[in-house]
Protein backbone atom coordinates (compact mmCIF):
# COMPACT_ATOMS: atom_id res chain seq x y z
CA UNK A 1 0.00 0.00 0.00
CA UNK A 2 1.11 3.35 -0.65
CA UNK A 3 -0.68 6.50 1.09
CA UNK A 4 -0.11 10.16 -0.07
CA UNK A 5 1.94 12.28 2.78
CA UNK A 6 2.84 15.66 1.80
CA UNK A 7 2.47 15.28 -1.80
CA UNK A 8 4.70 12.40 -1.99
CA UNK A 9 2.89 9.21 -2.72
CA UNK A 10 4.94 6.89 0.47
CA UNK A 11 4.72 3.65 0.80
CA UNK A 12 2.47 2.95 3.96
CA UNK A 13 5.12 1.14 6.23
CA UNK A 14 6.99 4.67 5.72
CA UNK A 15 4.18 6.94 5.96
CA UNK A 16 4.88 9.15 9.29
CA UNK A 17 3.91 12.51 10.23
CA UNK A 18 5.95 14.41 13.13
CA UNK A 19 5.51 13.91 16.90
CA UNK A 20 5.28 17.65 17.11
CA UNK A 21 2.51 17.62 14.63
CA UNK A 22 -0.70 19.69 16.03
CA UNK A 23 -2.42 16.79 14.59
CA UNK A 24 -1.25 14.27 16.88
CA UNK A 25 -0.74 16.56 20.10
CA UNK A 26 -3.50 18.34 19.82
CA UNK A 27 -6.21 17.16 17.50
CA UNK A 28 -5.69 20.27 15.43
CA UNK A 29 -6.82 18.95 12.37
CA UNK A 30 -9.83 18.54 10.09
CA UNK A 31 -10.48 15.26 8.15
CA UNK A 32 -13.12 13.39 5.64
CA UNK A 33 -14.13 10.19 4.95
CA UNK A 34 -15.29 9.28 1.75
CA UNK A 35 -16.05 6.22 0.02
CA UNK A 36 -14.66 5.73 -4.02
CA UNK A 37 -17.12 3.61 -6.21
CA UNK A 38 -15.39 2.95 -9.63
CA UNK A 39 -12.22 4.67 -8.92
CA UNK A 40 -14.36 8.36 -8.24
CA UNK A 41 -15.55 9.87 -4.82
CA UNK A 42 -18.93 9.84 -4.37
CA UNK A 43 -20.20 13.53 -3.04
CA UNK A 44 -16.98 14.72 -3.53
CA UNK A 45 -17.91 18.15 -3.58
CA UNK A 46 -19.67 18.16 -0.63
CA UNK A 47 -16.95 16.08 1.57
CA UNK A 48 -14.60 18.52 -0.03
CA UNK A 49 -16.83 21.71 1.69
CA UNK A 50 -17.15 20.48 4.66
CA UNK A 51 -13.67 19.84 5.07
CA UNK A 52 -13.01 23.15 4.05
CA UNK A 53 -15.08 24.69 6.45
CA UNK A 54 -13.73 22.46 9.16
CA UNK A 55 -10.01 24.26 8.60
CA UNK A 56 -11.93 27.40 8.29
CA UNK A 57 -13.37 27.12 11.70
CA UNK A 58 -9.74 25.89 12.81
CA UNK A 59 -8.60 29.36 11.51
CA UNK A 60 -6.58 27.63 8.87
CA UNK A 61 -8.57 27.62 5.77
CA UNK A 62 -6.13 28.37 3.25
CA UNK A 63 -4.10 24.98 4.12
CA UNK A 64 -6.21 22.68 2.42
CA UNK A 65 -4.34 22.07 -0.80
CA UNK A 66 -6.53 23.20 -4.47
CA UNK A 67 -5.10 19.48 -5.78
CA UNK A 68 -6.56 17.70 -3.13
CA UNK A 69 -8.77 15.78 -5.50
CA UNK A 70 -5.86 14.83 -7.55
CA UNK A 71 -3.98 13.51 -4.77
CA UNK A 72 -6.96 11.48 -3.80
CA UNK A 73 -7.35 9.98 -7.18
CA UNK A 74 -2.72 9.61 -7.43
CA UNK A 75 -3.14 7.39 -4.22
CA UNK A 76 -6.49 5.08 -5.37
CA UNK A 77 -4.33 4.82 -8.87
CA UNK A 78 -1.22 3.81 -6.95
CA UNK A 79 -2.80 1.18 -4.91
CA UNK A 80 -5.08 0.23 -8.24
CA UNK A 81 -8.11 0.41 -6.29
CA UNK A 82 -11.42 1.64 -7.44
CA UNK A 83 -13.74 0.48 -4.64
CA UNK A 84 -12.12 2.55 -1.33
CA UNK A 85 -12.56 3.57 1.68
CA UNK A 86 -10.74 7.29 1.94
CA UNK A 87 -9.60 9.55 4.51
CA UNK A 88 -8.31 13.27 4.07
CA UNK A 89 -6.81 14.31 7.10
CA UNK A 90 -5.03 18.32 6.87
CA UNK A 91 -3.51 19.11 10.26
CA UNK A 92 -2.18 23.31 11.09
CA UNK A 93 1.41 20.86 10.91
CA UNK A 94 4.43 21.33 12.99
CA UNK A 95 5.18 24.06 15.59
CA UNK A 96 6.21 24.53 18.66
CA UNK A 97 4.87 22.40 21.95
CA UNK A 98 2.77 25.72 22.84
CA UNK A 99 -1.29 25.66 23.05
CA UNK A 100 -1.80 28.85 21.01
CA UNK A 101 -0.39 27.91 17.24
CA UNK A 102 1.95 30.16 15.00
CA UNK A 103 0.09 32.93 12.72
CA UNK A 104 2.32 30.87 9.52
CA UNK A 105 0.87 27.52 8.77
CA UNK A 106 2.94 25.04 7.08
CA UNK A 107 -0.26 21.95 7.02
CA UNK A 108 0.67 17.98 7.22
CA UNK A 109 -1.92 16.89 4.54
CA UNK A 110 -2.54 13.29 4.07
CA UNK A 111 -4.56 10.46 2.04
CA UNK A 112 -4.95 7.00 2.93
CA UNK A 113 -7.44 4.43 1.41
CA UNK A 114 -8.16 0.82 1.76
CA UNK A 115 -10.03 -1.64 0.08
CA UNK A 116 -13.84 -1.75 -0.06
CA UNK A 117 -16.10 -3.89 -2.15
CA UNK A 118 -18.21 -2.44 -4.92
CA UNK A 119 -21.29 -0.49 -4.52
CA UNK A 120 -24.27 0.04 -6.52
CA UNK A 121 -27.02 -2.50 -7.29
CA UNK A 122 -24.46 -4.64 -7.95
CA UNK A 123 -22.30 -4.67 -5.39
CA UNK A 124 -22.51 -5.92 -1.54
CA UNK A 125 -22.75 -4.50 1.85
CA UNK A 126 -19.45 -3.40 4.25
CA UNK A 127 -21.54 -5.10 7.01
CA UNK A 128 -22.35 -8.49 7.62
CA UNK A 129 -25.56 -7.58 9.82
CA UNK A 130 -28.13 -5.20 11.01
CA UNK A 131 -26.47 -2.77 13.55
CA UNK A 132 -27.45 -3.20 16.73
CA UNK A 133 -27.50 -0.24 18.79
CA UNK A 134 -27.32 0.73 22.67
CA UNK A 135 -27.77 3.88 24.45
CA UNK A 136 -24.73 5.61 26.40
CA UNK A 137 -24.67 7.28 29.55
CA UNK A 138 -21.34 9.63 27.14
CA UNK A 139 -23.31 12.95 26.45
CA UNK A 140 -22.44 14.92 22.91
CA UNK A 141 -20.24 17.32 23.49
CA UNK A 142 -21.86 20.92 22.96
CA UNK A 143 -21.80 23.20 20.30
CA UNK A 144 -21.09 25.79 22.51
CA UNK A 145 -17.91 24.05 23.88
CA UNK A 146 -16.68 22.55 20.50
CA UNK A 147 -18.69 23.39 17.27
CA UNK A 148 -20.45 20.26 15.95
CA UNK A 149 -20.22 20.50 12.64
CA UNK A 150 -16.57 20.94 12.46
CA UNK A 151 -15.05 17.64 11.93
CA UNK A 152 -11.60 17.42 13.75
CA UNK A 153 -9.39 14.87 15.00
CA UNK A 154 -10.52 14.91 18.53
CA UNK A 155 -13.17 12.30 18.74
CA UNK A 156 -12.57 11.44 22.24
CA UNK A 157 -16.75 12.26 22.40
CA UNK A 158 -16.90 9.18 19.74
CA UNK A 159 -14.01 6.66 21.38
CA UNK A 160 -15.84 7.28 25.02
CA UNK A 161 -19.33 6.01 23.96
CA UNK A 162 -17.95 2.99 21.98
CA UNK A 163 -15.61 2.45 25.47
CA UNK A 164 -19.32 1.96 27.26
CA UNK A 165 -20.29 -0.48 24.37
CA UNK A 166 -17.41 -2.39 24.96
CA UNK A 167 -17.58 -2.88 29.00
CA UNK A 168 -21.13 -3.41 28.46
CA UNK A 169 -20.62 -6.46 26.43
CA UNK A 170 -21.04 -10.10 27.24
CA UNK A 171 -19.72 -13.17 25.13
CA UNK A 172 -23.43 -13.32 23.66
CA UNK A 173 -24.31 -9.74 23.07
CA UNK A 174 -21.94 -6.77 21.97
CA UNK A 175 -23.63 -3.53 19.80
CA UNK A 176 -22.22 -1.90 16.74
CA UNK A 177 -23.15 1.20 17.47
CA UNK A 178 -23.80 3.61 20.82
CA UNK A 179 -26.84 5.83 20.66
CA UNK A 180 -25.71 9.09 21.70
CA UNK A 181 -27.36 11.95 23.31
CA UNK A 182 -27.07 15.55 24.28
CA UNK A 183 -26.97 17.13 27.90
CA UNK A 184 -30.84 17.53 27.82
CA UNK A 185 -31.10 13.69 26.78
CA UNK A 186 -32.66 14.32 23.26
CA UNK A 187 -31.25 11.59 20.88
CA UNK A 188 -28.55 13.50 18.04
CA UNK A 189 -26.41 10.82 16.75
CA UNK A 190 -24.11 7.73 16.66
CA UNK A 191 -20.25 7.90 17.32
CA UNK A 192 -19.62 7.85 13.89
CA UNK A 193 -23.06 8.21 11.93
CA UNK A 194 -26.25 9.64 11.66
CA UNK A 195 -29.78 7.82 12.87
CA UNK A 196 -33.09 7.66 11.25
CA UNK A 197 -36.33 6.39 12.24
CA UNK A 198 -40.03 5.73 10.76
CA UNK A 199 -42.96 6.14 12.79
CA UNK A 200 -46.27 7.27 11.58
CA UNK A 201 -45.56 6.42 8.63
CA UNK A 202 -43.37 9.34 8.33
CA UNK A 203 -39.30 9.43 8.21
CA UNK A 204 -38.09 11.24 11.08
CA UNK A 205 -34.17 12.30 11.98
CA UNK A 206 -32.90 14.51 14.52
CA UNK A 207 -32.28 18.09 13.58
CA UNK A 208 -29.55 19.79 12.47
CA UNK A 209 -29.89 22.64 15.58
CA UNK A 210 -28.99 20.03 17.70
CA UNK A 211 -25.16 19.11 19.15
CA UNK A 212 -24.83 16.83 15.94
CA UNK A 213 -22.70 16.40 12.85
CA UNK A 214 -24.99 16.32 9.74
CA UNK A 215 -23.20 14.02 7.29
CA UNK A 216 -23.09 13.87 3.77
CA UNK A 217 -24.61 10.12 3.51
CA UNK A 218 -27.33 12.15 5.76
CA UNK A 219 -28.29 14.70 3.31
CA UNK A 220 -28.33 12.48 0.23
CA UNK A 221 -31.02 10.19 1.67
CA UNK A 222 -33.04 13.53 2.73
CA UNK A 223 -32.65 14.30 -0.55
CA UNK A 224 -33.96 10.61 -1.81
CA UNK A 225 -36.90 11.08 0.34
CA UNK A 226 -37.75 14.28 -0.84
CA UNK A 227 -37.53 13.25 -4.47
CA UNK A 228 -40.40 10.47 -3.77
CA UNK A 229 -42.19 12.44 -1.58
CA UNK A 230 -41.76 10.89 1.48
CA UNK A 231 -42.50 13.71 4.25
CA UNK A 232 -39.57 14.02 6.60
CA UNK A 233 -39.43 15.69 9.46
CA UNK A 234 -36.87 17.06 11.83
CA UNK A 235 -36.94 17.33 15.06
CA UNK A 236 -36.30 16.93 18.89
CA UNK A 237 -36.72 13.42 19.72
CA UNK A 238 -36.37 10.93 22.72
CA UNK A 239 -34.57 7.35 23.12
CA UNK A 240 -38.46 6.16 23.76
CA UNK A 241 -39.75 7.50 20.22
CA UNK A 242 -36.47 5.61 18.81
CA UNK A 243 -37.05 2.43 20.75
CA UNK A 244 -40.86 2.65 19.95
CA UNK A 245 -40.23 3.40 15.93
CA UNK A 246 -41.00 1.02 13.13
CA UNK A 247 -37.72 0.84 11.36
CA UNK A 248 -34.57 2.60 12.24
CA UNK A 249 -31.21 2.94 10.38
CA UNK A 250 -28.14 4.45 10.35
CA UNK A 251 -26.37 6.66 7.50
CA UNK A 252 -22.37 7.03 7.15
CA UNK A 253 -19.92 7.41 4.34
CA UNK A 254 -19.26 3.44 4.07
CA UNK A 255 -21.69 2.03 5.97
CA UNK A 256 -24.27 3.89 3.18
CA UNK A 257 -27.42 2.92 4.87
CA UNK A 258 -27.60 0.37 7.79
CA UNK A 259 -31.00 -1.35 9.35
CA UNK A 260 -31.26 -1.39 13.00
CA UNK A 261 -31.94 -4.55 14.10
CA UNK A 262 -32.68 -3.09 18.36
CA UNK A 263 -32.07 -0.75 20.27
CA UNK A 264 -31.03 -1.47 23.88
CA UNK A 265 -32.51 -4.94 23.42
CA UNK A 266 -36.17 -3.79 21.85
CA UNK A 267 -36.05 -5.07 18.42
CA UNK A 268 -36.84 -2.88 15.31
CA UNK A 269 -35.69 -3.74 12.04
CA UNK A 270 -36.09 -2.95 8.38
CA UNK A 271 -39.18 -2.66 6.84
CA UNK A 272 -40.37 -0.55 3.31
CA UNK A 273 -39.10 2.55 3.44
CA UNK A 274 -35.79 1.51 4.62
CA UNK A 275 -35.58 -1.30 1.96
CA UNK A 276 -37.12 1.52 -0.56
CA UNK A 277 -33.94 4.21 0.23
CA UNK A 278 -31.44 1.55 0.25
CA UNK A 279 -32.53 0.76 -3.32
CA UNK A 280 -32.72 4.44 -4.16
CA UNK A 281 -29.16 5.07 -2.60
CA UNK A 282 -27.88 1.95 -4.78
CA UNK A 283 -29.34 3.24 -8.13
CA UNK A 284 -27.83 6.57 -7.39
CA UNK A 285 -24.50 5.53 -6.81
CA UNK A 286 -24.84 3.02 -9.91
CA UNK A 287 -25.60 5.98 -12.19
CA UNK A 288 -22.89 8.25 -11.23
CA UNK A 289 -19.97 5.57 -10.59
CA UNK A 290 -20.70 2.67 -13.01
CA UNK A 291 -23.36 3.82 -15.78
Amino acid sequence: MHYHVNGDLIPAEQATVSVADRGFQYGDAAFETLRAYGGECFAWDAHRERLQRTAETLGFGDAVPDDLRARVAETLDANDLAEAYVKVSVTRGVQPGKLTPAAEVDPTVVVIVKELPRGGTDGERVWDDFATVQTVRTRRVPDAALPTDAKTHNYLNGILGRLELRRAATADHSADECLMRDVEGTVVEGATSNLFFVSENGLRTPAADLDLLPGVTRSVVMDLADAEDFPVETGHYSVDAVREADEAFLTNSTWEIRPITSVDGIEIGSGPMTKLLQRLFDERVEELHYG
